[in-house]
C-alpha cells in the first residue's frame, strides 16, 4: 500500500473538494478498519473534513472470462466493462452505459437504471478475501451491506448483448444535465420521483452561489463552476425540508456525503 494525494475538486464528478492524502490498496494488502473506501468519485460529495480515505489500486482493475464465469475487479471502470461484454456478446450489462465509475461503487450501492440493478446479474463477491454469494448479502434499492472491502465480483454469463436496449438506455441521458454533478442526488421514494418532488416545491433551477438544482432534471445538483460544499449542503437540506413539509416524504441521499 502507498499514499497518493488526490485533488477532489478535479477527481470527483461534481468538482467539489480539496487535496487529500488517500491510502491506495494493492494486491495482498489488508484494508485498515479506520478508513473509508471510495471508488472513482462519481457519486461522492467531499466535505472540508472527510474521514481518512482509501481506494483500490490498479491491481483490482481487471476482467477475466473462464467458461461461463466472468470475473471483474472492483476497480474496473464501467466503460471498460461495457466494451468487454459488447465484444464478447454477453447480455445483462447494457445498463452500465448509464453509470460512470467503477464496479466497486456499483456493488456498494447496488447501482442501477430503472429496473436494472447490478445485484440482479451478480453471482458472488469477494469481501475481505472471502467469497460470498449475493443471497448472503443484504441489499435492496440503491444499497448493499457488503460489510467489508469488495475486491472482485463474479457473474454467470448469458450470451446475447442487446444493442437496442443499450441504445434505449443511452437515450435516457438526454434528460441529464451537462454540468458537473454527482448524478441523481436523492433516491426515488417508492411510487414517486425525487425530481418531481423537488420541482413541485419550486426548487428546480434554484441557485445558491455556484451550486444549483438543474433546469434539465431537478434531482441533479450541478456545479456552475465555482460551487462549494456548504452551498451544496444548503440546497440539499432545503430540498429535504420543503419536500418533508409539503408531502411528508423524507428524501434520502443517493450520493455519499463524507
Amino acid at each position: 500500500m502507498f499514499y497518493k494525494t488526490i485533488d477532489f475538486s478535479k477527481f470527483t464528478s461534481i468538482r467539489i473538494g480539496q487535496k487529500e492524502e488517500v491510502l491506495m490498496l494493492e494486491l495482498g494488502d489488508t484494508a485498515p478498519k479506520d478508513r473509508y473506501l471510495i471508488g472513482h468519485g462519481n457519486n461522492l460529495l467531499i466535505s472540508p473534513t472527510p474521514p481518512p480515505l482509501m481506494m483500490l489500486g490498479k491491481d483490482f482493475d481487471f476482467i477475466n472470462l473462464k467458461d461461463d464465469i466472468l470475473g471483474i475487479g472492483a476497480a474496473t471502470p464501467t466503460g471498460k466493462i461495457l466494451s468487454f461484454v459488447k465484444k464478447h456478446d454477453i447480455a445483462g450489462f447494457e445498463f452500465v452505459s448509464k453509470l460512470p465509475g467503477s464496479l466497486g461503487g456499483m456493488l456498494a450501492m447496488n447501482a442501477g437504471v430503472k429496473e436494472y440493478e447490478i445485484f440482479n446479474i451478480l453471482d458472488s463477491v469477494c469481501i475481505d478475501g472471502l467469497w460470498r454469494k449475493k443471497e448472503e448479502i443484504e441489499h435492496g434499492y440503491r444499497f448493499a451491506k457488503l460489510g467489508g472491502v469488495a475486491t472482485e465480483a463474479r457473474f454467470r454469463i448469458k450470451h446475447g448483448f442487446d444493442t437496442k436496449q443499450l441504445e434505449s438506455l443511452i437515450a435516457l441521458r438526454a434528460n441529464q444535465p451537462k454540468e458537473p454533478s454527482a448524478g441523481s442526488l436523492f433516491k426515488n421514494p417508492e411510487g414517486d420521483h425525487a425530481g418531481r418532488l423537488i420541482e413541485a416545491v419550486g426548487l428546480k433551477g434554484m441557485q445558491i452561489g455556484g451550486m444549483a438544482w438543474s433546469e434539465v432534471h431537478a434531482n441533479f445538483l450541478v456545479n456552475k463552476g465555482y460551487g462549494t460544499f456548504s452551498e451544496a449542503m444548503e440546497l440539499i437540506n432545503l430540498a429535504k425540508q420543503k419536500v418533508q413539509s409539503r408531502f411528508g416524504i423524507a428524501l434520502q441521499e443517493e450520493v455519499k456525503i463524507l
